[in-house]
């Protein structure tokens, strides 16, 4: 399985939420297959989007299109981070 993992700042949860809610079905078609969306316990607007993709080179390729850095600067995101990551393990404790 592969994962992105991205930290960043957002201008405004609420309208950062809308246009990432708004994008599902560009990230569904780009190869995302499931995400979670967490929040930093001391800063509302500093977000970890935790992500599962079909291929790491999939994430890549959307994460750095064009079409994405206008969403992510409509969005009010700053900053990001992607971290793209190959599982080796799993399990349930």
């Amino acid at each position: 399985m592969h994962y992105t993992l991205i930290i960043h700042e957002v201008e405004d949860y609420p309208a950062w939420k809308q246009v990432f809610d708004q994008a599902a079905m560009i990230r569904k078609q780009a190869g995302e297959l499931s995400y979670q969306v967490l929040r930093d316990e001391h800063n509302p607007n500093k977000i970890v989007h935790f992500s599962a993709w079909t291929s790491t080179q999939n994430a890549r390729d959307f994460f750095e299109s064009p079409e994405l850095i206008a969403i992510r600067a409509q969005a009010g995101v700053k900053s990001p981070e992607f971290i793209y990551l190959d599982q080796l393990e799993s399990g349930v404790l």
